[in-house]
């Protein structure tokens, strides 16, 4: 992994890889990177390591936060925002960034 790059900086103007049904605004200009917090390896005020985030617009990243409420579950939230993180992944690879 290249230390250059700025993973936050990547995550604008990105797709929402999130893309929770009904949640989702599909609006690139709000994406941020969304970081994936492990169970147990971070307290509040902790953000995991940079390539454990995924691409995600305003709304996807409050629901994941739990900052909204939604009609998911939140082991079905940890579960969108996983497999969120494995398609970020998946573009930065093929773009040789991580």
């Amino acid at each position: 992994m290249s230390r250059s790059v700025n993973f936050r900086k990547e995550a604008c103007g990105r797709e929402c890889q999130i893309r929770i049904p009904g949640i989702c605004s599909f609006n690139p200009e709000t994406t941020v990177l969304t970081h994936y917090r492990l169970a147990g390896t971070c307290g509040i005020g902790c953000k995991p390591d940079d390539t454990q985030a995924a691409w995600g617009c305003d709304c996807c990243h409050a629901a994941v936060d739990g900052r909204i409420k939604t009609d998911y579950t939140r082991e079905e939230l940890r579960l969108f925002h996983a497999e969120a993180v494995l398609r970020t992944q998946s573009i930065l690879r093929s773009e040789s960034k991580l």
